[in-house]
């Protein structure tokens, strides 16, 4: 078995892990996509432009470590930054939408309306203040959410990726370098995509009508947790 072979292996062995065991690639994106009743073309996006911006970010920085030969410690401090970074917006961004939810759950009282059809026939719907609104107004502005999760992704390191690309740099083996890169990437956001649509499909298992009304603030609580392991527990 060649050295490139068990480079690559491994950095698609990386790639895996690495996303499963942070729930800041994928836990957001459900949240989100629940909440705000995402169709799954739209997740998709999303998730695939923060995953590029999340691993380009990393790669980025790796190649300019290349470029100026800057020891690998220095630039592991750096993504060790840039981690924090990711967890206090992580952080910021949960806790202003969890207050900004449980505002919307009190705003958000049922009532019923009347509609006449032409028909002759009536029929009563039931429904939220919260869903009224959205609906007259969700095309007329552009949601700012999914560009507030692809800053926190770009700022969000792959500390795994460096060592990997500055092992064959060394070497000065640049294809294996881009060929390392690649694989870590695909493989890093194809399991971002698993694990998002996975998680999206196991809650609309589960009877939530319920809690309906406190969705986005569920969401924002979610992502407020996900900041906080970051931060203060190192995952």
């Amino acid at each position: 078995m060649s050295e490139e072979f068990i480079l690559i292996l491994t950095a698609a062995s990386l790639g895996l892990v690495h996303t499963i065991i942070g729930p800041d690639h994928y836990l957001p994106f459900i949240a989100i996509a629940k909440a705000r009743n995402w169709k799954r073309k739209m997740t998709g996006i999303v998730v695939v432009l923060c995953g590029i911006g999340h691993v380009l970010s990393s790669i980025v920085i790796g190649f300019i470590g290349i470029a100026f030969g800057i020891a690998i410690s220095s630039l592991t401090s750096i993504e060790s930054l840039r981690g924090s970074i990711a967890g206090w917006l992580l952080i910021a961004f949960g806790l202003v939408y969890t207050v900004w939810g449980l505002r919307m759950a009190v705003k958000n009282k049922k009532h019923t309306h009347i509609h006449f059809h032409n028909d002759g026939t009536v029929h009563e719907h039931e429904h939220y203040h919260s869903e009224e609104h959205t609906h007259i107004h969700e095309s007329e502005k552009k949601p700012i959410t999914p560009w507030v999760l692809f800053i926190i992704f770009v700022f969000g390191p792959c500390e795994p990726l460096i060592p990997l690309v500055m092992y064959p740099a060394a070497m000065h083996h640049y294809t294996l370098v881009i060929a390392v890169s690649i694989v870590f990437g695909i493989i890093t956001i194809g399991t971002m995509l698993v694990l998002t649509f996975l998680g999206i499909y196991e809650i609309n298992l589960l009877p939530a009508h319920k809690l309906e009304k406190y969705i986005h603030a569920l969401a924002g609580f979610a992502i407020l947790l996900c900041g906080i392991s970051i931060k203060f527990l190192g995952l």
